[in-house]
């Protein structure tokens, strides 16, 4: 079992940039996808979350109306498009699986992939 993260690098502000999960050894459908980030010195902030059952999304406050989270059935991932970057946005970015989304649930993910670092910097 194992998931990546990937899409990752250096935008300016303004700017855009998709995050790919992509999972090895089991479906992505099967699960909750959630995406989390940490920047230095911070706590880990859950960012977004999509569920297995009905695909209902969730967003915090401080992405939402920016960032849009959805399947690609096909390459067995879940993307991450992050438009309108601002420098806050600055962070590792980790994406996990759960039965549910942590945020809609109260369940905690479990298992998390190695993450992937945004930089959003003129």
């Amino acid at each position: 079992v194992q998931l990546q993260a990937s899409g990752g690098g250096l935008v300016q502000p303004g700017g855009s940039l998709t995050l790919s999960c992509a999972a090895s050894g089991f479906t992505l459908e099967a699960f909750a996808i959630g995406w989390s980030r940490q920047a230095p010195g911070k706590e880990r902030e859950e960012v977004s979350c999509i569920s297995s059952s009905d695909g209902s999304t969730w967003y915090a406050d401080s992405v939402k109306g920016r960032f849009r989270i959805h399947r690609d059935s096909a390459k067995n991932a879940v993307n991450l498009q992050m438009t309108s970057l601002k420098p806050e946005d600055t962070a590792v970015y980790y994406c996990a699986k759960g039965k549910a989304c942590e945020a809609m649930s109260g369940q905690p993910m479990d298992y998390w992939g190695q993450g992937t670092q945004v930089t959003v910097s003129s």
